[in-house]
């Protein structure tokens, strides 16, 4: 009799995860990937494509195609899960499954922050989408000069250190453009510094300090204000702009709140070293669509992808699921074309400075700007279709290694 795991949602973790199962189990275990389009981005790549560093097509590759041989890909709309009956509705099809993953990702919902939807594509642009990516380009373009200004809306949102890197980005390519002295650049942030973690936060403070970027923390945002051409905070304070370029709300799939499984944004309640659902048997949730405090990011999808995979196997054999997952996250930091820092950390561990990820050999430098890791960063694509999406071991540890690492 067949025995069927489904997997919601193709993206990063959906692709590690099927093919990394389907590498371990028989052929009895039928395993299933449900998304509504067949459309794979290269998410790290969107930082690059307002630069004109990457052109947003190279970004996008069919997601069929990253899937092995014994993975059953199925383009629908996911409409309902029903955790009670094992189930799970799309448009076209009813799935019963033994073992549910939930790799829904977020996405960003400008409409849900006030103002901002009348100053869109005026004054007002992202780049965590790909349309969004090509038009800021076109946008950056035809700036010559005045204030830009980067703001997160709030918490959570999709790869902490983004915003970071396009503030650093922005002040390398308006001096390769001549024009820096005309342009202020600020970072605005509802965080209590740059980053999430406070000792990484001081290295891209001092950085940002360096570049004559200003940091205003503590900003939640409240409305935006497309005639006017600021913004304004929760608290009232305003921060003027000429560009605004904004991390709007970020929120998890819809599917997920349909369902009645969220916790009141989009992302499903997830035990944060186990992985498994809280309030359900069977289902694991990996990469976006966890409320796991840590890093909504590709690396993430990568190691929690292997917990899961391990707990899913011993659930199988009849043991119970460990607690092996420890919030381990590694983020490239680009500072220009041609640099770029590196951080790895967890729930307990603050980015360390150190070598990464040979311990004392590297090549990579830990919270340092340097050359290898900025070769380290585009090595890192071709390694992600062609290695990582496939399910295979780099032979890193899904636990933070505190070997090589500058304690102190």
């Amino acid at each position: 009799m067949a025995k069927n795991i489904v997997v919601l949602g193709g993206g990063t973790a959906g692709t590690i995860i099927s093919n990394n199962l389907r590498r371990h189990l028989p052929d009895e275990w039928t395993i299933t990937v449900i998304d509504r389009d067949d459309r794979h981005i290269y998410q790290p790549g969107l930082l690059f494509v307002p630069f004109g560093l990457q052109k947003s097509k190279t970004l996008v590759k069919p997601r069929q195609k990253y899937f092995l041989p014994g993975v059953t890909f199925v383009m629908d709309e996911i409409t309902r899960i029903d955790p009670e009956k094992k189930s799970v509705k799309t448009k076209k099809h009813e799935f019963v499954y033994d073992f549910l993953v939930i790799s829904t990702g977020c996405k960003v919902v400008p409409e849900e922050n006030d103002g901002l939807l009348d100053a869109w594509g005026k004054n007002a642009f992202t780049f965590y989408y790909l349309e969004a990516a090509d038009i800021l380009h076109e946008k950056l373009k035809e700036f010559d000069g005045g204030k830009l200004v980067m703001d997160i809306a709030e918490l959570p949102f999709k790869c902490p250190v983004a915003p970071i890197e396009f503030v650093f980005m922005a002040d390398w390519y308006f001096k390769k453009r001549g024009i820096r002295k005309k342009v202020e650049i600020e970072l605005v942030t509802p965080l209590q510094g740059a980053f999430t973690k406070p000792k990484a936060s001081a290295v891209f403070s001092r950085s940002a300090k360096e570049k004559n970027i200003k940091i205003t923390t503590g900003f939640e945002l409240n409305r935006v204000d497309g005639k006017g051409k600021y913004i304004e905070s929760v608290q009232g304070a305003k921060v003027d702009y000429d560009m605004l370029v904004v991390v709007p709300t970020t929120i998890g799939d819809k599917v997920i709140s349909d369902s009645g499984m969220d916790d009141g944004i989009g992302y499903v309640p997830t035990h944060q070293n186990t992985l498994q659902a809280l309030k359900h048997d069977g289902v694991y949730v990996i990469g976006d669509a966890t409320n796991v405090p840590t890093s909504k990011a590709g690396s993430v999808a990568h190691y929690e992808a292997d917990v899961v995979v391990f707990n899913i196997m011993a659930e199988i054999h009849g043991v119970k699921p460990e607690e092996i997952y420890d919030g381990h996250s590694t983020c490239f930091i680009v500072y220009s074309k041609g640099t770029s820092s590196l951080i790895d950390f967890n729930y307990k561990i603050e980015p360390l400075p150190g070598k990464f990820p040979a311990p004392h050999l590297g090549p990579f430098s830990l919270l340092k700007e340097t050359k290898a890791n900025w070769y380290g960063k585009l090595a890192f694509e071709p390694l992600y279709w062609n290695v990582l999406l496939g399910g295979r071991h780099l032979g890193m540890p899904p636990t933070l290694v505190m070997a090589g690492k500058e304690v102190g």
